[in-house]
């Protein structure tokens, strides 16, 4: 959903007759490069900082704090640097010895990923997350590590190299597996692997994370993922715990080259998404043809809370992100709550016969 400011923070507050407003402007003036549109949110972030000063609270909830913030910082300014590389994160066992099927093809995962210019993220630990920084190469892997009180190694693809971050917080490392990946791929592991699959799971469907695919990678002959599913099916999706369409959102493989083709075929034409004012867009590659636009409007009407789908060019509101402006833009008033039936939308519009040619005309 979009940002909205919280009133709470914007409150005036005065301390021993100093007017602390006028002294956060001052100061936000004084850092904040000229026309900068984050303004108002570095503003907030100190004054939130100032309210807690106010409070004193105790020292662990300051040290909370004063970590969450470094680390953050941290994180944002060592990924600037790969900003415009669209990333997997790959989640599975760290017990997977070398020798066992799954590391073989967490390997062959992170060759495929790397030969479609997708860089590998990993807990940069052993097992599954080594073969896939091991397939990958260290040009195209990052690695999230945690600091644990005893000794933590990263494997030896990404030790010591500015491809690898380490965080205090285990929420906050999570919260970079999800925010930096553009795909997400689970092969067969343990409690942290299915905890992770649920979490990715539940953040795509309530719109908490972005949509983005979500393949489950078991190998050939191996019911590890499709047991799983038959669970979801008949406790969760036949006891209404969720939605037929909530399924949508994983898609099952058995080989690292299938893994490849459904993070593949899911950027086809889908290029990104946003909540721009009450309106969610979906930007492609290629425009709509009238054709495809009335079987949006027909089929996946239960996806609009009013209106229709238009199709429409960049505009003025979305001045902060420049560099996207010549891709077209799909728009409509989601419900918010249908992910699943969204993923089945981006589905339909990755299928060329549904994109416009230059002279107007359907691709078949």
């Amino acid at each position: 959903m979009p940002y909205e400011p919280d009133d709470y923070l914007s409150r005036h507050f005065q301390t021993s007759g100093i007017d602390l407003n006028s002294k956060v402007d001052e100061l936000t003036s004084l850092i904040v490069p000229p026309g900068s549109v984050n303004l108002p949110l570095y503003r907030e972030m100190l004054t939130t900082v100032i309210r807690m000063a106010q409070a004193d609270r105790n020292r662990w909830d300051a040290k909370i704090m004063l970590q969450t913030l470094r680390e953050m910082e941290t994180a944002f300014s060592r990924l600037e640097d790969f900003k415009r590389r669209r990333k997997v994160t790959v989640f599975g066992s760290a017990r997977t010895p070398v020798d066992h099927p799954v590391y073989q093809l967490a390997r062959e995962l992170g060759q495929t990923l790397a030969r479609l210019d997708l860089m590998v993220i990993t807990g940069a630990g052993g097992g599954v997350m080594a073969a896939a920084h091991e397939g990958a190469g260290l040009e195209n892997s990052l690695g999230f590590n945690i600091t644990l009180p005893f000794e933590q190694s990263a494997n030896r693809t990404i030790s010591g190299s500015p491809h690898l971050l380490s965080f205090h917080f285990f929420f906050l490392r999570k919260l970079f597996f999800v925010k930096e990946a553009d795909a997400l791929v689970l092969c067969p592991g343990g409690f942290g692997t299915l905890d992770e699959a649920l979490e990715v799971m539940t953040l795509v469907q309530t719109g908490k994370s972005p949509l983005v695919p979500i393949v489950l990678l078991d190998e050939p002959g191996s019911n590890y993922w499709e047991s799983a599913l038959q669970f979801l099916r008949e406790q969760l999706q036949d006891r209404h715990y969720i939605l037929p369409s909530d399924l949508q959102l994983v898609r099952l493989v058995h080989s690292a080259e299938e893994a490849g083709q459904e993070i593949a075929r899911f950027y086809c034409n889908f290029h990104s998404s946003r909540w721009l004012n009450s309106h969610f867009v979906i930007r492609m590659n290629q425009p709509l043809n009238a054709s495809a636009l009335e079987t949006l409007n027909r089929e996946f009407s239960d996806l609009c809370l009013s209106g229709s789908y238009l199709q429409q060019s960049f505009c003025e509101a979305e001045s902060d992100e420049p560099e996207l402006c010549a891709l077209p833009r799909l728009a409509f008033h989601f419900n918010a709550r249908k992910h699943g039936r969204l993923r089945e939308l981006v589905d339909f519009i990755n299928l060329p016969q549904n994109w416009q040619q230059k002279d107007g005309h359907s691709l078949t």
